[in-house]
């Protein structure tokens, strides 16, 4: 018998979001018969699937225990501010995380390693600067300004003394000798970092599983994913475990933990955050450019001050402290790329979207448009053609990786002997698969993402900003990804065209999963990205505590 049949669903109920986007799909589809017969086919499966999953898991997870704490729903700046004024202390704030991790990790295990002896005396050193008054309350918030306040990145972004696994058992004994460039900006104005959260492996899926620390679970429902690869930081942003995160997204790995754990996260433009000291580190000019590292917060109002110090000489390109005025901002938005193999967009994240352009209308008498880029179509094309690297996966998270090695490496998972999760195991001998770098293909698809890029540009403009799914649904079952794993091509798409973009809550789901959309602008736009991001946390809630009102 299935381990949690018990719930009293009905499976017509179970799979009747399914049928409904199949149903989308009849509709939607534009290709030959024989894709349209495998399109049915794969959503045929992934009906059945979730009907197993929902069987087997059920529509309740785990009870977390709700915050006690007040100063973990403040934003980084309040708490900030509130140090610097002698209101709270830093040492009461690192405590308060410390507390919040215990309570919480052993409910959704998204937190691996921790420094919190050092964290604490970190936070005295702090609490001292204040005391003293060597520093004028001004000078603190201009040199420091987020002197004493905790917080956490993923578990590929080097904390000097943590290990850097990046989910591979491989790297299990790995020891970060220094702080990443992100990490060493932060803390020079004043963070302190506690310690390092689950990812993937080789950070390279959108659900948080590895062979060391196991799976990480969704804080609204612990049977359903937290996404990935920044899955353990989205997870810890949302159950308030420390002030504020850092992730990296190369393929959505920002956006779409943000999006399933309900809170804000942005990807910067290509090129202004640096990138160094995180493992795996692109080996490519144009691998490097698809890769950007950002602020995970549960406040939008942090977004702006955390990139402007990441972004570090960079920021001055991003004119972070130009003032952005909503009420002159072209919108534009589509509500589905119709791309092969994927889902259709959930009608909630549909009548979301509507909702935020009808707010806009009413507020700032803006005429949102929308259009249609058929070329949202190829998405997942472009992505796998233009990610394709010299070296193979498998080098990265197996001590062999040819052919017969990948496959013996898939035998052992099936009978629970492997090192390697299966994502990574499949991922490595598809790697063997699709374009050659230089091929022809390969430089059509290469062209293809020029042409799509150019048609944004010249649509979006200076002041201009696109509203577009972060994903076509809410988050999934463990597991379940699987039969749907192209629904990841919201956000991919993005980084191959290298602007910035913000995931930004809007609520939750009849079943109180998050929802939300993301926003994206030009080059160097960011500032558009993150003034939308504040007006819409305003208007529509922002972030709420997981299983509050349960």
């Amino acid at each position: 018998m299935l381990g949690h049949a018990s719930t009293g669903l009905r499976p017509v109920e179970a799979i009747r979001p399914v049928l409904r986007r199949i149903a989308g799909a009849r509709r939607a589809v534009h290709c030959k018969q024989t894709t349209v017969i495998f399109t049915y086919e794969r959503l045929a499966v992934a009906a059945i699937a979730r009907l197993f999953f929902t069987l087997y898991y059920g529509t309740e997870g785990e009870k977390l225990p709700p915050i006690t704490d007040k100063i973990l729903t403040l934003s980084a700046i309040e708490v900030a501010r509130k140090i610097r004024k002698k209101e709270i202390t830093s040492v009461e704030v690192v405590e308060a995380c410390i507390r919040r991790i215990g309570d919480v990790n052993p409910v959704v295990n998204c937190f691996v390693e921790d420094r919190f002896t050092a964290a604490l005396k970190e936070a005295r050193e702090a609490d001292e600067l204040v005391r003293s008054g060597t520093m004028t309350e001004t000078q603190l918030a201009q040199e420091k300004p987020f002197l004493g306040v905790p917080f956490t990145t993923k578990d590929c972004i080097g904390v000097k003394g943590l290990h850097q696994t990046s989910g591979v058992v491989l790297r299990r004994d790995f020891i970060a000798e220094k702080d990443a460039d992100v990490i060493k900006l932060l803390r020079d104005k004043g963070s302190i970092i506690i310690g390092i959260t689950n990812v993937p492996e080789l950070c390279m899926w959108w659900e948080t599983h590895n062979h060391i620390h196991g799976r990480t679970k969704n804080p609204y429902n612990t049977t359903r994913i937290v996404g990935g690869s920044s899955g353990g930081e989205g997870c810890i942003q949302a159950v308030a475990g420390s002030i504020f995160g850092v992730g990296s997204d190369i393929g959505g790995s920002i956006r779409m933990p943000a999006y399933f754990n309900g809170v804000f996260g942005h990807k910067p433009s290509r090129n202004t955050v640096s990138n160094m000291g995180q493992y795996p580190i692109p080996q490519t000019e144009l691998l490097h450019s698809f890769l950007g590292t950002g602020p995970i917060t549960r406040h939008a109002v942090d977004l702006k001050p955390l990139l402007n110090i990441m972004a570090g000489d960079n920021s001055n390109k991003l004119n972070l402290s130009d003032k952005v005025d909503i009420g002159k901002l072209k919108v534009f938005y589509q509500f589905s790329n119709d791309a092969p193999l994927t889902d259709s967009v959930d009608p909630e994240i549909i009548a979301a979207m509507k909702k935020v352009v009808e707010f806009l209308d009413v507020k700032h008498k803006i005429q949102a448009e929308e259009i249609k880029i058929d070329r949202l179509k190829k998405s997942i094309a472009i992505w796998f053609a233009n990610m394709k690297n010299q070296t193979k996966f498998g080098h990265f998270i197996m001590e062999s990786n040819s052919v017969f090695a990948i496959c013996k490496e898939f035998f052992k998972n099936i009978i629970g002997c492997s090192g390697n999760t299966l994502i990574g195991i499949v991922t490595s001998l598809f790697d063997y698969s699709g374009p050659e770098i230089g091929s022809e293909k390969y430089i059509h698809y290469l062209k293809v993402r020029d042409d799509l890029e150019k048609t944004f540009k010249d649509i979006l403009g200076n002041n201009g900003v696109f509203l577009y799914p972060t994903h076509p649904t809410t988050a999934p079952y463990h597991n379940e990804p699987l039969f749907k794993a192209l629904n990841f091509s919201y956000t991919a798409i993005i980084n191959c065209l290298g602007f910035p973009s913000t995931t930004i809550p809007l609520g939750l789901s009849r079943d109180g999963l998050p929802i939300g959309i993301q926003v994206i602008a030009n080059h160097n736009n960011d500032r558009l990205c993150l003034a939308m991001a504040e007006e819409l946390d305003i208007a529509f809630g922002g972030w709420r505590e997981p299983q509050k009102d349960s």
